[in-house]
């Protein structure tokens, strides 16, 4: 895929670095994990690659580990990440040896889709791993001890579509959510199993496009809860970061976010057209970014519950977006500067002052952080990245300019502009659903605080509690089920590739059908806001990254991590975390060397001073023994 058009063999050039304006980014060849022999993956029909990381408090400090599925195949490594890195081609000290994996699992029939770690059990010697597969299984094994598993949904009663999503429950030992592509969602516990039968449900709430569901049974089982959220597959689902809430992204193109314990619909966005097929909140749980088949990076603002950006940058499906927690914050308002993030040009061009801690954590309101000496303004800077089907990896800046448009401007570190009508054209299907009024819509309104979420007004309170549990525990049986051709077919059709800067106007028309029934109506309202009705982000920095198709996106404290389809997880550093391994052995080497030539220098000059005062000591009594011969000789 080529990732940039009209730039020619540079556009299809793969990246090894780029450069933001705390400074360069740079691949670390030599922590890149994949599979043992390091042959590219064959990726046709394949679910696609997912990386999950835990911390497991180790003594020796590097407690990081790294689970990751390639086709059938589950691995589980220790990650060394920026701490290690290659000393010279031959030796590669400090590498990933990938022949010794603590854990390697082959499945047959089915395959890995999507696994989470839970890190409040997460010790040295035990982890818990939930893995999610294509015939709807969920498995939880543990890949240090590799004890007898167990396995939910075995006999596919509760669901036989595939596992798009599973995740623990935030605060929880016991309790995790899967998501599947029929649309369904399931609450789990692990110390309990499934039924023999089939479940059968009672309805618990109700509202627009969605429904809960308990288990009814007069004795304990899973699930606890079904969730059925709107048309389609349920392509994935993010906790607030209090985990009180629940953003959910459907292939039907509605982002919709829910109170978790009240089971009732807070807000929903809809995409420009297409699904949605990712979501993740930002550090301070103000604002959700979701990526889709629209090509489009959407901020969702959670008080609002209304579109405040857009994001352009991709050509192709957003796979992944997720928050930089290390350069989300607030900080002191600088001169405006520009960054092109080209890899020529590694000076540092600015420096992002505080902790990465004190910007992620920063949950007071932005405009009201003032400088009490000389009442100076600070900036706010939300900073995110997504990677798509079109192997770029995309940064992108969320300044105070588009969360606060009353505010002045204090800096601009993304390039902003509101789109009108004249200027670019939306596509086809949407200029013919489109009037011809030119009018700059209002701005938007502030957003300082996290409201409480208020009940959704088809919703009716009930106090019910889930009444299926039980006391034992299904143990790991063989995975041998076949996804079923609906869903094989489903998947092939899913696999289309187009571009919101290159696609037709009946293709466009069809999609925007499939994925809304009702199109005219949520186009040009708080629900969709026009091309022209909201600004428009352009990419701090847009980069090809990777042969194929990217997967994963993870920030980590001093690296990020991307994975592409052909089963490559690379390691990209932060400026002023790569640790030469090389370099540091010589200064090392050079340390010894010289602590050594000290001390041998320290010892010959004892060995002297020794011999010396020996010499001085048998002169002394010679002379004092011929002298007393002497005198006696008298």
């Amino acid at each position: 895929m080529a990732a940039e058009g009209g730039g020619g063999k540079e556009a299809n050039e793969i990246k090894t670095q780029f450069t933001t304006r705390e400074g360069a980014y740079k691949l670390l060849a030599h922590s890149e994990y994949s599979r043992p022999n390091r042959v590219p993956f064959n990726s046709q029909g394949s679910n696609p690659v997912k990386v999950s990381f835990v911390n497991v408090n180790d003594q020796s400090g590097n407690g990081d580990r790294i689970c990751f599925n390639v086709g059938r195949e589950l691995y589980f490594y220790i990650y060394k990440g920026v701490r290690k890195v290659s000393g010279t081609p031959r030796r590669r000290r400090g590498a990933a040896d990938l022949s010794k994996p603590v854990d390697k699992r082959i499945y047959k029939g089915t395959q890995p889709t999507c696994h989470d770690f839970n890190p409040l059990t997460a010790t040295a010697e035990s982890v818990s791993l939930l893995v999610g597969f294509s015939a709807g299984q969920v498995q939880l094994i543990d890949p240090i001890k590799k004890e007898t598993s167990k396995l939910f949904n075995e006999e596919r009663l509760i669901d036989k579509s595939r596992v798009t999503c599973v995740k623990w429950v935030p605060g929880s030992e016991t309790l995790f959510l899967a998501a599947h592509s029929s649309g369904n969602m399931y609450l789990y516990n692990v110390d309990h199993a499934c039924g023999t039968a089939a479940p059968h449900y009672q309805l618990l709430k109700q509202g627009d496009s969605y429904s809960v569901h308990n288990c009814k049974s007069k004795s304990a089982r899973n699930p606890l809860l079904r969730w059925t959220v709107g048309e389609g597959a349920l392509n994935e689902f993010a906790f607030s970061p209090d985990g009180k809430f629940l953003a959910c992204a459907s292939q039907d193109g509605f982002l919709r976010v829910f109170g978790f314990d009240a089971g009732e619909l807070h807000g929903t966005m809809k995409s420009y057209f297409g699904g949605l097929l990712c979501v993740c909140w930002s550090p301070d749980g103000r604002y959700i970014v979701a990526g889709g088949e629209d090509d489009l990076v959407t901020v969702w603002c959670f008080s609002d519950c209304r579109v405040i950006a857009r994001g352009h940058g991709h050509k192709s499906w957003v796979s992944v977006v997720a928050f930089d927690h290390c350069t989300t914050g607030v900080e002191d308002c600088d001169p405006p500067a520009e960054f092109s993030g080209s890899d020529e040009d590694f000076q540092e061009q600015g420096h992002f002052g505080g902790s990465c801690r004190d910007r992620a954590n920063s949950g007071q309101s932005r405009l009201s952080k003032r400088n009490s000496t000389d009442g100076r303004t600070v900036g706010v800077t939300y900073r995110f990245g997504s990677v798509g089907q079109d192997t770029q990896l995309c940064l992108w800046d969320l300044t105070e300019d588009i969360l606060f448009p009353h505010h002045p401007l204090s800096r601009t570190r993304t390039h902003t502009n509101v789109m009108s009508a004249a200027a670019t054209s939306p596509p086809p299907h949407a200029a013919a659903a489109a009037t011809s009024t030119n009018s700059v819509p209002a701005p938007l309104p502030r957003s300082n605080s996290l409201p409480h979420s208020a009940p959704a007004g088809g919703s009716t309170p009930n106090s019910h509690k889930t009444s299926g549990i039980m006391d034992s525990a299904l143990k790991f049986a063989t995975l041998s089920l076949h996804e079923s051709r609906k869903e094989r077919q489903h998947e092939k059709d899913h696999k289309r590739n187009h571009s919101m800067g290159h696609i037709s106007s009946k293709s466009s028309d069809k999609l925007n059908q499939l994925s809304n029934p009702r199109p005219a109506k949520t186009l040009g309202t708080t629900l969709c806001p026009r091309m022209e009705e909201v600004p428009l982000l352009e990419p701090l920095v847009c980069k090809k990254i990777a042969h194929e198709r990217l997967t994963v996106l993870i920030f980590l404290e001093d690296c990020l991590v991307t994975a592409c389809q052909e089963g490559f997880i690379c390691t990209w550093a932060r400026p002023g975390k790569v640790v030469s391994v090389t370099a540091a052995s010589r200064r090392t080497r050079t340390q010894v060397s010289t602590r050594l030539f000290e001390d041998v220098r320290r010892t010959a000059i004892l060995k002297i001073r020794t011999k010396f005062t020996n010499i001085e000591d048998m002169l002394s009594q010679k002379n004092s023994n011929d002298c007393f011969d002497f005198d006696s000789g008298i």
